[in-house]
């Protein structure tokens, strides 16, 4: 992989893209900088603040870097890969699935409940040449909603105390995912609620997510599916989004979109108190409309999978799944996860910068992000550019620069710091 260089000239720490000295970062740390209006102190920050999705996993695959929570989809684990005929499981991938993850530790499990197989579709939903996913009629309604009792029924019985928390749909507000009302959704929202609560208390439901990229999606189906469930209630335990920006959008497009779902939250009068996962997500995807695809490689591919979480963090997301570990290049992504990869190393560097510490929060200064944290006595700061070039001046007591793949240079107190979009963590002493 390419790494260019950390130089110091002078005073001046020019942290362009690092890479000289590499180290081994054994001193714990990570998060965001103080600011009233950047979210919470975290004690601890738990490693289920970062999520994965893994191709394979039914199948035993399971990613080299570290991660505290699964999300099961595109696993062959969605209700119209399960139940084949009316009261016919074919739970073998489930199984799969599951007992690999045990094997492995992991407790944390989402399911996504939908989508809705073919015999069960809404007559009427499905039109020749849609392109349903994951086949004809999945994105339906379904015709009876006694049929997804059933199912919930089925499943949330099946494997109590396994499986941690459903989500109720995947992208509801895009038509290729589902294609019933908002209404239809938030009954079956709340149909699921009441059957898993029953059998499984500790079980989170998380509503069905909405990819925010589609601006005009959004408005014209998620607001309506909110009040909905607020008329129902909030029969919910979680609120779910899809922060996906545009091909050309970085970590700062994803955190206008977040203020946007919140936003949206707001307006419906959504509980301040429920939480809110962003359960897919990724970069440089292609779209919408003609924007091409963008590839995001080296340091900035690591950089902004740590600014990622961080800014979960900032933003008051308690957890992501990231999309999708694969032990190949996945040509759809912008940022790739797989082994010897630079998105393999952000990961690495969430759980060394970040995980386990306390966060005390996030300043942003005229697009200058500096975040905090403190993990065993050892005090750091994470800290980067928005877009371009920012100047920063090392505090007192600092020690020592890193970027996201684990090179490192000695930075003495009053060194000037060009910090660009890839995040640099300064160990200062206590």
């Amino acid at each position: 992989m390419v790494r260019s260089k950390l130089v110091v000239v002078a005073a001046s720490l020019s942290v362009l893209a690092l890479g000289v000295t590499a180290c081994s970062s054994s001193t714990p740390d990570a998060a965001p900088s103080a600011s009233a209006a950047s979210g919470p102190s975290v004690p601890g920050v738990p490693a289920s603040l970062i999520g994965m999705q893994v191709e394979g996993e039914e199948v035993e695959a399971w990613p080299s870097a570290p991660f505290g929570a699964l999300r099961l989809w595109d696993n062959g684990t969605a209700w119209s890969q399960i139940e084949l005929a009316k009261g016919e499981y074919k739970w073998d991938n489930l199984e799969g699935a599951l007992a690999n993850a045990e094997s492995k530790g992991m407790t944390d499990i989402l399911m996504v409940l939908g989508t809705t197989p073919d015999w069960a579709a809404k007559k009427g939903a499905v039109k020749k040449g849609t392109a349903d996913y994951p086949q004809p009629g999945a994105a339906s309604a379904p015709a009876n909603m006694q049929d997804w009792d059933d199912w919930v029924t089925a499943v949330v019985t099946r494997y109590k105390g396994r499986i941690s928390s459903y989500e109720i749909w995947n992208e509801a507000n895009l038509k290729n995912f589902y294609n019933g009302t908002p209404e239809e959704l938030a009954d079956m929202t709340a149909r699921a609620y009441k059957i898993i609560k029953a059998a499984d208390p500790e079980a989170m439901v998380v509503s069905a997510s909405p990819a925010l990229r589609l601006s005009a999606r959004f408005d014209a189906f998620y607001p309506k599916y909110l009040a909905a469930l607020a008329a129902k209630d909030w029969p919910i335990d979680v609120l779910a989004l899809h922060a996906y920006p545009s091909g050309e959008g970085n970590p700062q497009v994803r955190g206008t979109l977040i203020e946007t779902f919140k936003a949206a939250l707001a307006k419906a009068g959504a509980p301040a108190a429920i939480p809110i996962w962003d359960t897919e997500l990724n970069y440089g995807l292609a779209g919408p409309g003609d924007v091409p695809k963008t590839d995001i490689t080296g340091p900035a591919a690591a950089g902004w999978i740590v600014r990622t979480y961080i800014d979960n963090l900032r933003f008051g997301v308690e957890r992501a799944y990231w999309y999708i570990w694969t032990q190949k290049p996945y040509p759809l992504l912008g940022i790739q996860a797989y082994p010897g990869s630079d998105g393999e190393q952000g990961f690495f560097a969430l759980d060394n910068w970040v995980v386990g510490s306390q966060f005390d929060g996030c300043t942003d200064t005229a697009g200058t992000v500096t975040c905090n944290f403190t993990r065993d006595g050892q005090k750091s700061i994470v800290a980067w550019a928005e877009t371009g070039e920012a100047a920063f001046t090392a505090p007192a007591g600092s020690q020592l620069v890193c970027d996201p793949l684990a090179n490192c240079q000695e930075v003495a107190e009053g060194a000037q710091i060009t910090l660009t979009e890839v995040p640099v963590r300064i160990y200062v002493q206590a």
